[in-house]
């Protein structure tokens, strides 16, 4: 996996950035998700866990 740092806007002098976790597409055939699902986080410690709502 991969966390990717993209630039969201820019206003003025001030960028926004979003952040992005590119997970393998076998992991997503694994875990049964499909595009557009809904998906929920919780970080504990060092760690993020993300699961199916």
């Amino acid at each position: 996996m991969k966390l990717q740092k993209q630039l969201s806007r820019k206003v003025g002098n001030e960028e926004y950035a979003k952040w992005v976790v590119v997970i393998p597409p076998e992991k997503i055939k694994e875990l049964g998700w499909k595009e557009g699902a809904e998906l929920e986080m919780d970080s504990k410690k060092d760690r993020l866990v993300v699961k199916k709502k």
